[in-house]
């Protein structure tokens, strides 16, 4: 059978019944077949080409648009499947984050209630006469994890260079009496005052803030700090257990541990401009404070004649005892890296709301654990003292949003 030819100057959409009827056989042979721009008819069991350029360009244009329309519905459906895939996407990535969160911020209250109990447990239960030897311990065993994976190439720290020691050994010598007045006091004094006479610091950091850094706090800061005052002295007047050394060494404790938060901000942008890359994160401070306590307590531990203690003492052949005081050296470090952790996947605002929060059950714990005298009184202001906490927490975050 030959092809039809249209006349010169036919229109395409001409009503011609043989040459529809064609056009169908030939886009259905096609469409079949797969072959682009062909149209096939069948004559005498044979598949010939069809070789009409007019019913071959009719034919691909409407190939085309079947194809275009098929491709169409395909996008639709594409469409529709990549944007479940998005939203299950984001879902999960939510869900993950949400557990981080949630992860980090319980190791971190696990990891600081644990290390004060077990310094508790060490200083009193055990009768440790030696609390400079045993910061001096715990130091050692955080510098030898942090060396050793910066070795193995797991995290990354600042090399120790002359200027950046010089430069750090102020801020490293009151660390240094901010960890050995924290072991005396936590040796007289029970862990439940210890958290509410913390708060003395705060006050502390907020008139130092006021001076060095010309910093203005609202009514509410200051309301807290004003409960603050307040729960730590009725706190002292009902202890039962009161002991005025332990105190004098947790009043201490305060004043260094808001000089070393009030010179840390100083110091770090000096700090920074001395290292080879020009920044210092935190795991390199861990490196660098904990690093360079180590000669300065091996000479207290001389100059507080600790080395004829530990020489008579018998704790140091049991072995249960080392395995206590190995324990307190990992936590130390474990709230070096928890701390962060949180810090990242939160922020600083919920960071120090747990923070203030999490003085609570480390309080139950520590009366509960070392069946510590208290009385009505005593507990109420202890209670008081950490809601007061948690009311400067909020009344700081909320200073910092309107900032």
């Amino acid at each position: 059978m030959g092809s039809r030819v249209l006349p010169l100057g036919a229109p395409l959409d001409s009503p011609d019944p043989v040459f529809e009827r064609n056009l169908t056989e030939d886009m259905s042979i096609a469409t079949r077949s797969g072959e682009r721009g062909l149209k096939f008819h069948e004559s005498n069991g044979m598949v010939e080409q069809v070789s009409s350029p007019v019913r071959r360009d009719v034919v691909n244009r409407s190939l085309s648009a079947m194809r275009a329309l098929e491709n169409d519905e395909l996008d639709l459906e594409g469409g529709r499947s990549e944007k479940g895939r998005d939203k299950t996407i984001r879902g999960s990535r939510a869900a993950k984050m949400h557990n981080q969160a949630l992860l980090s911020g319980f190791a971190y209250c696990i990891s600081s209630c644990s290390m004060i109990l077990v310094n508790k447990f060490v200083l009193s239960s055990y009768n440790f006469d030696a609390g400079i030897s045993l910061m001096l311990y715990q130091n050692l065993i955080s510098v030898i994890t942090v060396s050793i994976l910066s070795f193995l190439g797991v995290i990354s720290t600042e090399p120790l260079t002359w200027k950046l020691v010089k430069v750090w050994l102020p801020v490293n010598v009151i660390f240094v009496g901010m960890l050995i007045t924290s072991m005396f006091s936590l040796k007289y004094i029970n862990v439940a005052m210890v958290t509410v006479l913390k708060n003395v610091t705060n006050v502390i950091t907020a008139i130092g803030e006021m001076y060095l850094f010309n910093k203005h706090h609202d009514n509410r800061v200051w309301a807290a700090l004003f409960l603050m005052i307040i729960s730590a002295i009725s706190g002292g007047i009902t202890d039962l257990s009161f002991h005025a050394v332990g105190y004098a060494w947790q009043i201490l404790n305060c004043f260094l541990t808001a000089s070393y938060s009030l010179t840390l901000r100083r110091v770090m942008d000096t700090a920074k401009q001395v290292t080879k890359s020009g920044n210092l994160n935190e795991f390199s401070m861990v490196l660098l404070n904990n690093g360079l306590s180590l000669p300065l307590g091996f000479l207290l531990v001389i100059v507080f004649n600790e080395v004829d203690y530990l020489s008579r003492t018998p704790l140091l052949r049991l072995p249960s005892f080392w395995l206590v005081m190995t324990l307190s050296g990992f936590l130390g470090l474990a709230i070096s890296f928890t701390s962060m952790w949180f810090l990242h996947q939160t922020g600083a605002t919920t960071y120090s709301l747990v923070g203030s929060l999490n003085k609570i059950p480390l309080s139950v714990a520590g009366i509960l654990l070392f069946k510590v005298p208290t009385s009505l009184e005593n507990s109420a202001s202890i209670f008081f003292g950490l809601l007061a906490g948690v009311f400067f927490a909020r009344a700081k975050i909320r200073e910092r949003s309107q900032s």
